[in-house]
C-alpha cells in the first residue's frame, strides 16, 4: 500500500498514519520527495480497508500496489532515487563511470590501474579482492590485502571504491574498505546474503543474474529495501541466451524497462555483458544512449597478462578514447560525465 501525503502535511499527521498502519500489521517505509511524503506499507491484512486511511488528516491519496515488489517500484518514489556517496551522485544528471581491473593482483598493478582510472575521468574504482571463479584452480583474489591496496590507491587519486562481497561473513571487511558493495550475478538470489546487506547502511550494487527476469531483479532489490537499506543500485550485465558468440547477451532494453518500473538507478556492465574487448565500447555507448545512470567496465594496464578477464578488459588507450565518446553521447541525452 502507498499513502501519499498532502503537500505541507505535518509531522504529527504523518506519524498518526504510520501508527495506524503499524497497528494493522504493516511495516512502514517512508520516502520524502520534493513535494510529497510517501509512506509504503508492506504486509498487513489483505482485506484492509484503504478508505480508513484515505479520510485521515493530511492524506492526499491511497493506492494498493499490485506488483510483487513494493519499495523498489517507481510509485514509491516517482522522482527517482539518487544515491549520494561523498561528492558523487548516482541516478542524477551525471553518468557515473566505474572502472578498473577485474581483480587486484599486486601493488604495482593496482597503483597503475588507479592512475589510468583517474586520468580517464571515472569517479569510482572497481576491483575484486574475492573472486567467484567457475574453476577452483583459477585465481581467487588476494582478500583483505587486496582491499588494503585498492583503498590506498583509490584514496591517493580521490576515487571511490566498489568491490564484490560473496558471503555474509565478508560484509564487515568489505564495508570497511569499500564505498559500494557489489553483489555479483551468481549471488543475485542468495537471499540470506541479501537480507544481511539490508541491515547495513552502505550502498549496494546488485547485478542481474544470467537467467533472471527484470521482475526477479527488482524482487531481489526488495530484500535490501525491506531491511531498511534504500541505497540500492541495479546493474544490467548481460543474460544467458542461445547465442554463444559473446559471453552473454547484453540486454540494453532492460535499462529503460527498469527505469519505467523502478525508481532505483541502473548502470550497464558491457565488459561482462559481452566478454569481448572489441565489443565493450559499442555496448558502453549503447547503454549511455539508452539512459543508463552509469557504466562499470574493466580496464587493465596490460590485459594480455591479467590474472582474470583479460579478454574483456580495455587497454588504457581504448579506455581514454571511449570516455571521450561517452561524454559526447551523455551530452546528447541530457546528461554529463
Amino acid at each position: 500500500m502507498l499513502v501519499v501525503m498532502q503537500e505541507g502535511a505535518t509531522e504529527a499527521q504523518i506519524q498518526k498514519i504510520v501508527g495506524r498502519l503499524m497497528e494493522d500489521g504493516f511495516d512502514v517505509h517512508r520516502s520524502s520527495g520534493v513535494v510529497h511524503t510517501v509512506l509504503g506499507g508492506v504486509g498487513g491484512k489483505s482485506h484492509f480497508d484503504t478508505g480508513i486511511i484515505s479520510v485521515m488528516d493530511g492524506v492526499k491519496e491511497v493506492h494498493r500496489i499490485v506488483s510483487p515488489y513494493k519499495l523498489a517500484a517507481r510509485a514509491f518514489k516517482p522522482e527517482g532515487s539518487i544515491i549520494k556517496i561523498g561528492d558523487v551522485e548516482i541516478g542524477g544528471d551525471k553518468v557515473v563511470v566505474m572502472a578498473g581491473p577485474c581483480s587486484v593482483e599486486n601493488r604495482d598493478q593496482i597503483e597503475r590501474s588507479a592512475d589510468i582510472v583517474a586520468e580517464g575521468g571515472a569517479k569510482i574504482m572497481r576491483g575484486g579482492a574475492f573472486k567467484p571463479r567457475s574453476s577452483p584452480y583459477s585465481f581467487q583474489g588476494l582478500g583483505e590485502e587486496g582491499l588494503q591496496m585498492m583503498r590506498a590507491a583509490a584514496d591517493r587519486r580521490r576515487l571511490l571504491v566498489i568491490s564484490e562481497v560473496m558471503d555474509a561473513v565478508q560484509i564487515p571487511l568489505l564495508a570497511a574498505y569499500s564505498d559500494i558493495l557489489q553483489i555479483g550475478a551468481r549471488n543475485m538470489q542468495n537471499f540470506t546474503l541479501l537480507r544481511e546487506l539490508g541491515k547495513i547502511r552502505k550502498p549496494v550494487m546488485l547485478k542481474r543474474g544470467p537467467a533472471a527476469t527484470v521482475e526477479e531483479l527488482l524482487l531481489s532489490a526488495e530484500y535490501f529495501m525491506s531491511g531498511g537499506n534504500y541505497d540500492v543500485i541495479l546493474c544490467e550485465r548481460g543474460i544467458r541466451t542461445f547465442e554463444n558468440y559473446t559471453r552473454n547477451t547484453f540486454d540494453v532494453s532492460a535499462i529503460p524497462v527498469v527505469q519505467k518500473l523502478s525508481h532505483l538507478p541502473i548502470v550497464g556492465d558491457p565488459s561482462h555483458g559481452t566478454g569481448r574487448r572489441d565489443m565493450v565500447p559499442s555496448m558502453a555507448r549503447a547503454a549511455v544512449a539508452a539512459g543508463a545512470d552509469g557504466i562499470i567496465m574493466e580496464v587493465h594496464h596490460d590485459p594480455d597478462h591479467a590474472f582474470s578477464d583479460g579478454a574483456q578488459s580495455l587497454f588504457p588507450e581504448q579506455y581514454y578514447e571511449l570516455m571521450g565518446q561517452l561524454r559526447l553521447i551523455a551530452t546528447a541525452v541530457g546528461k554529463s560525465i
